[in-house]
């Protein structure tokens, strides 16, 4: 099933092709390379040559400019041919969103040096949070990584980083620390704050620790940083305060992490109804299995999931494009619970469909039930979201 607004722009159609061309050439190497854990730098060439990689760049730092509809859709059809590759890019379009949201509508010269390298240079970033002694930073423990202010202005940053999606295709790490700061210059209060890392920086390397079971070619491996020295400006805070204007806004981008979700179930459903209706054994003669009411069941009930999760997440990046302070952040969370569960539950349907095939390593659907079930690890987690939801509704009026 295609969602039947979209595309309704040609930035949109644009996007879309652009996407699909994409993930058809992602999903032979996904093919390829899942089981074996190897990390697909070619794709990221391949997303850098193609300019996707500028999505969320605006216009006027020479980016595309694209709204969060227009993200999304891109993203849930790029994820179709390889989820790994599409949950790195989605982490890097939307840290670069965030950025923009605070830059707000003022020149920024910090902000634009990094739009600068992504457009000229194809530069790629993600975030550098996750530690092994305080687990997500969603759950807002004091990071282990240290920046040390030193008297000349600079910085040295010790520490590790787990779960660092992309690393390997990574040319900046917005890495949180927590900051000490015993100098003579003017004191920084701050307990905690974030700091842009060069994969240049002398004394970073990256470790092969990523072995899972999901989301095999994502290259989320540890990212281990000793006696690090960056300038001042590296401090990003400084170089870009957090707009408070932009708070509630922050939380839309979420959504291309959980479009690649979306995009998982949607291509584990159209695996399994090409599978029925070419599945013809000699025990039901001249018809396909598409006629037996218990596949028809299920395929009915991957439907139904599919229309509730199109209406609801598409519908909010819908309106967040179109009026982004309508949109309270709960809603965001509630799409992404909406999706991720619902994910799971389209794929271990289509699995129960195909059968005991579905496992076999030649086809796609066992990357789909190992990928799909990380979406329920990103924050924000389900309790939070129920715990989020509750209270927006009893302080209703």
């Amino acid at each position: 099933m295609t969602f039947p607004l979209y595309p309704k722009t040609e930035q949109q159609q644009y996007l879309l092709t652009l996407a699909g061309e994409l993930a058809e050439t992602f999903a032979k190497r996904a093919h390829e390379n899942d089981w074996a854990g190897i990390f697909p730098l070619q794709n990221y060439d391949d997303l850098r040559d193609a300019g996707y990689l500028k999505l969320s760049v605006p216009k006027e730092y020479g980016g595309l400019g694209a709204s969060l509809i227009d993200v999304v859709l891109a993203q849930y059809r790029l994820a179709q041919g390889d989820a790994s590759t599409a949950l790195a890019a989605s982490m890097h379009i939307a840290n670069i969103a965030k950025m923009a949201e605070n830059a707000g509508d003022e020149y920024n010269e910090f902000f634009a040096n990094i739009c600068r390298a992504v457009v000229e240079d194809g530069a790629m970033l993600n975030a550098a949070l996750s530690e092994p002694a305080t687990g997500s930073p969603s759950r807002g423990g004091l990071p282990t990584t240290v920046a040390r202010r030193q008297e000349d202005g600079s910085w040295i940053i010790d520490g590790r980083k787990t779960f660092t999606t992309g690393s390997h295709a990574l040319s900046f790490f917005l890495t949180s620390c927590a900051i000490e700061d015993e100098t003579n210059l003017e004191p920084i209060e701050a307990e905690r704050g974030q700091f842009l890392i060069p994969r240049t920086a002398e004394g970073l390397r990256i470790e092969d620790t990523w072995n899972t079971v999901g989301m095999r070619g994502s290259g989320s491996n540890d990212v281990i940083l000793e006696h690090i020295r960056v300038p001042a400006e590296a401090y990003m805070e400084r170089e870009l305060p957090a707009n408070p204007g932009a708070k509630l806004r922050l939380s839309a981008w979420s959504f291309p992490t959980v479009a690649v979700y979306l995009g998982i179930a949607q291509a584990a459903r159209n695996e399994a109804v090409n599978f029925a209706r070419r599945r013809r054994p000699n025990s039901i003669k001249q018809q396909s299995i598409a006629a037996i009411p218990h596949v028809q069941e299920k395929i009915a009930k991957m439907e139904l999931a599919l229309l509730q999760c199109n209406a609801v997440f598409f519908g909010i990046a819908e309106q967040f494009s179109q009026d982004p302070e309508s949109v309270p952040a709960s809603q965001f969370a509630a799409a992404k619970y909406l999706v991720t569960n619902h994910a799971v539950e389209i794929v271990d349907l289509a699995m129960r469909l195909v059968g005991g095939a579905s496992l076999s390593l030649n086809f796609p659907l066992q990357r789909y039930y190992r990928d799909v079930r990380a979406g329920l690890h990103h924050p924000p987690m389900d309790d939070v979201t129920l715990s989020s939801l509750a209270k927006d509704a009893l302080e209703q009026e």
